[in-house]
């Protein structure tokens, strides 16, 4: 059977560069290995000298180089500037709190970076856990069985099978070929798939016919190939050109948070210049000045917005894992939360992917199950039990579709079935028996037929008494696949199946009860009329027919017709429901199926697409000839079904939509699906689909399921949610922090916050309750809003409204308020200076930022929800809230009352009556929030306009 390895080990790891011109004969005996692959202890004995099949990533970013560009940010450049500034300030006039104020800032944007390092880092590498979760896989012949394997298990002299979709495992010369075209555009920049023979056609390897190469995608036929070379002995391996596959990706969201820093940056510059020199002009202080347009600065930063951005959508994507939606680029989970119009597969999306036979018609006659009433009349003398586990044949009758050769369940009479029949089911087919659920490897529907035919007939025998010589592959534009036997008599049976408008009109003659019968156009109609009936059922009909040939060629007339077969592949009991979530959220569903349009509609039906009756079918034919401005018209239906449709015109209708401002989401499992799933905003891959599909997409469902694509929209609009809350939490303290400067530098009062505590909210107080409203889960109202605009920015008018002139001074009157207390309680008037070391200038800054600090507890409150009410959420819903809060009480009382603190943040310990004085601001400000959402939510047109993030 295998052969096994001798001596020559380093040889045969490494290719010689000449595999593709020698003799077959003589490349056998190279690899010592024969047709029927290697033995499993001599494939083991080759992966442990010459290693794993797998490629190494060169010109991958070092962690160095990672950890350095955090620093490149606008925000992490202005904070620098403004500790050289300090530190510039420190040198010039010494002992004047500059040196901490550049030391806080320095270790501000240091730890800042870091953190936002180890966000992206633990991202990345659960971006990576993902990816292993998917791992490629090969089928191999080892022992002279069919294996499937892992693609890094495999080893020099392994015989691999190709199949439509595959990627290519590793290089191989071809010993197999049916009509096998391969996609070398990742080795040869050649976009035009090739067609591969057994002949050597170029001296260059790379243009070579009988070679297939590592990373290229079979996108039809199938053959099978012995691997010459592994890993990085492989072409691609040789080019070294293998990078990170997450580099030079700019996201919506990327781009919005990009916009989001550019703007706040700008305030702060434009702010920090303005008011250094009003400051200079007043006070004529050239280095004080200075160092007041740095606390402008620092001020206006919001420093922990990257790293909870990238927390936000981390948390996302393990969440969508856990639901069996794997993403493979972190920030492609908020493009999902804008989607306007997901384009959806019928078979094993909104169905369970459970095909089996469900309806037979022979010639003109539906075969049925006999009922237990009409076995009395018919067959008396046989058992009830014996009767009803016999097949039938009965006209048709004038029953409704539900009727129209039903069965109680498939339990089918050889003895009924013509052989011919069975072996076009099972012959004219490309899928593989297996002995797991659901029996079968494969297309579902070739499945299907082929589990159908082995319960009547071995196929295994079948195959060996009629050996096939040629294959001419199903293809989406011709809607039929053919293939060639030899017969045990050494004649040539040509097997026809494909969709019943294509195999009716190839047939001449059809089978009959008396033989067989001439077909017309007339009875050609009639059996397409009946097919009809069966498809109204919700079955896919596929239309079988043969005919004896003469030579090996494709024929396309003179078929015998035998017969339809009905599939059926119930719909999940989940589609339902997850459509109509889709439709509550302002989200069309489209549904694509190669099915008749009668079938599509039936289906379509019964997983509720129609929207009270009203549905939309478009078929492939339609598509290929209406204009864009019908089409146009006709896609503004809320309920679409593409029916008779090719895997290529999917691209055509991804399109469609895109012209019209729709962000479309595209699923797909096929190599044709490809161009589609990735023109796609949002392109998602089954788990069980090829693998070309799955490199092309976003995102790869592993259940299969349309229910999931719909959570993780959920998943993706609450991200967006969570990141927009962040952010007004975030920018509402600027207020607080910013208007002390400018009373210091307009009204000359001693500074009622200095630098170093506006860095211990940013930095201290505010992370963890802004890193919680990133764990926020939505809001109940979240899928019954409409997708959000493709326009609408992160950062709106009504967003900085609501932070800057509604929370932001709430916090500063607060401020101000327990601040003047202090210090008139203290008989402070006003004009008066006071020095940093001065008792009462310490208490009452520490008033400012502890009434400031408050008010925040109550902001992240308030911030938890964006339209309804916080206490609908729940106190305990998100616990990392309170985590939050504990943490802001902790570090306000380690500034209030730790000594330590105090020397390094100016502070001094403080009556608890100060602090109880900001209580009231902060139920207000919690009230006006409350107020804004309720109005928000009785659709006031003023709250709408200037309110609502």
């Amino acid at each position: 059977m295998g052969k096994n390895l001798t001596s020559g080990n380093d040889k045969m790891c490494s290719p010689q560069g000449n595999e593709h011109n020698i003799q077959l004969t003589a490349f056998f005996e190279k690899l010592n290995v024969d047709e029927n692959g290697l033995r499993e202890q001599e494939a083991a004995n080759r992966l442990k000298e010459c290693g794993a099949n797998i490629l190494k990533e060169t010109g991958k970013e070092s962690i160095i180089k990672k950890y350095l560009r955090q620093f490149r940010n606008l925000f992490s450049i202005l904070l620098t500037v403004g500790s050289i500034l300090s530190f510039i300030g420190e040198y010039l006039d010494p002992g004047k709190g500059n040196l901490y104020i550049g030391i806080a800032l320095l270790g501000v944007v240091v730890i800042n970076g870091t953190f936002t390092f180890i966000q992206e880092y633990q991202a990345e590498k659960t971006m990576e856990s993902f990816r292993q979760l998917l791992p490629p896989h090969a089928r191999v012949l080892r022992d002279g069985k069919a294996r499937d394997i892992l693609a890094s298990e495999l080893v020099v002299g392994d015989v691999i099978f190709l199949e439509e979709g595959d990627k290519v495992p590793a290089d191989g010369r071809l010993i197999e070929t049916n009509a096998l075209k391969v996609d070398n555009s990742a080795i040869t920049g050649e976009s035009e798939p090739q067609l591969r023979s057994l002949e050597c056609t170029h001296p260059n390897m790379l243009e070579c016919r009988n070679m297939v190469f590592s990373g290229t995608l079979v996108q039809s036929g199938n053959g099978k190939a012995v691997i010459f070379a592994t890993g990085q002995d492989t072409q691609i391996g040789s080019l070294a050109t293998l990078t990170q596959q997450t580099s030079g990706v700019d996201t919506p969201i990327r781009r919005e948070i990009n916009y989001f820093i550019k703007v706040i940056s700008a305030i702060a510059i434009s702010l920090g210049i303005i008011f250094f020199i009003l400051a200079f002009l007043l006070q004529d202080v050239f280095l004080a000045s200075l160092i007041f347009a740095i606390g402008i600065i620092v001020a206006n930063v919001p420093e922990g917005l990257l790293p909870t951005v990238t927390l936000a959508l981390s948390l996302a994507s393990k969440r969508m894992a856990s639901r069996n939606a794997l993403i493979k680029q972190l920030e492609s989970v908020e493009t999902l939360g804008s989607t306007t119009v997901i384009c959806t597969d019928k078979t094993g999306t909104l169905t369970q992917n459970k095909m089996a036979v469900n309806s037979i018609m022979i010639g003109f006659e539906c075969l049925v199950l006999e009922n237990p009433a009409s076995t009395k009349k018919t067959i008396t003398e046989k058992e009830p039990e014996e009767s009803a586990n016999k097949a039938v044949v009965e006209k048709l009758s004038d029953s409704g579709p539900e009727g129209f050769c039903a069965l109680e369940k498939p339990v089918w009479d050889p003895e009924k079935l013509p052989p011919v029949f069975i072996r076009v089911a099972g012959l004219c087919n490309n899928a593989k028996l297996r002995d797991s659920a659901p029996g079968y490897t494969g297309d579902p529907t070739e499945g299907a037929l082929l589990v159908f035919a082995n319960s009547l007939e071995d196929i295994r025998n079948l195959k060996n008494d009629y050996p096939r010589l040629e294959e001419f592959p199903f293809d989406s534009l011709t809607k039929r696949m053919e293939v060639i036997c030899r017969t045990p008599e050494g004649k040539l049976e040509v097997y026809l199946k494909g969709a019943p408008e294509v195999v009716v009109k190839m047939c001449s003659s059809a089978l009959a009860s008396k033989g067989i019968k001439k077909l017309g156009e007339v009875e050609q109609k009639e059996l397409l009329a009946r097919h009809l009936r069966l498809a109204e059922k919700g079955e896919r009909i596929i239309a079988l027919a043969y005919r004896q040939g003469d030579e090996q060629k494709e024929y396309t007339g003179d078929f015998i017709f035998l017969g339809f077969i009905g599939i059926v592949d119930p719909p999940r009991p989940e589609a339902r429901e997850a459509i109509a979530r889709c439709h509550a959220a302002g989200i069309k569903v489209v549904m694509i199926t190669g099915d008749h349009p009668v079938t599509a509609e039936s289906i379509a039906k019964d997983v509720g697409l129609a929207n009270a009756g009203n549905l939309e079918i478009i078929t492939g034919d339609e598509l290929a000839t209406l204009s864009r401005a019908d089409l146009a018209s006709r896609l503004k239906n809320p309920s679409i079904v593409f029916a008779r449709t090719s895997p290529v015109q999917k691209l055509k209708i991804v399109q469609l939509f895109q012209a019209q401002g729709e962000i479309v989401t595209m699923t797909g499992d096929g190599v044709n699906d490809a161009p589609a799933i990735k023109n796609a905003d949002m392109g998602v891959a089954m788990g069980s689909g090829t693998d070309v599909a799955r490199e092309a997409a976003d995102m790869v469902l592993l259940d299969d399921n349309f229910a999931t694509i719909v959570n993780a929209v959920e998943e993706g609009r609450i991200v967006f949610d969570n990141i927009k809350k962040f952010i007004v939490y975030i920018l509402a303290s600027n207020i607080p922090e910013i208007l002390p400067f400018i009373a210091f530098v307009l009204f000359a009062l001693p500074l009622p916050m200095p630098v170093q505590l506006i860095l211990a909210i940013d930095l201290g107080t505010d992370m963890l309750p802004a890193i919680a409203l990133g764990k926020e889960k939505g809001e109940g109202d979240i899928m019954k809003r409409p997708p959000r605009a493709r326009e609408e920015k992160l950062l709106t008018p009504p967003l900085l409204l609501t932070a800057y002139a509604v929370k932001g001074p709430v916090e500063a009157i607060a401020g101000f308020f327990c601040y003047f207390a202090v210090l008139y309680e203290g008989g402070w008037s006003f004009g008066e200076q006071l020095a940093n070391n001065n008792p009462l200038y310490m208490q009452s800054i520490t008033a400012f930022f502890s009434a400031v600090v408050i008010c925040q507890i109550a902001n992240v409150f308030a911030s938890r929800t964006r339209y309804q009410s916080v206490f609908s959420m729940g106190l305990f819903s998100n616990r990392a809230v309170l985590v939050g809060i504990v943490s802001e009480l902790l570090i306000l009382a380690l500034i209030i009352w730790n000594p330590i603190a105090n020397l390094i943040f100016n502070t001094s310990p403080l009556d608890l009556k100060y602090l109880l004085i900001a209580v009231p601001f902060a139920i207000l400000l919690l009230g006006i929030d409350e107020l804004r959402k309720y109005l928000l939510r009785r659709n006031v047109s003023w709250a709408t306009r200037y309110l609502k993030w």
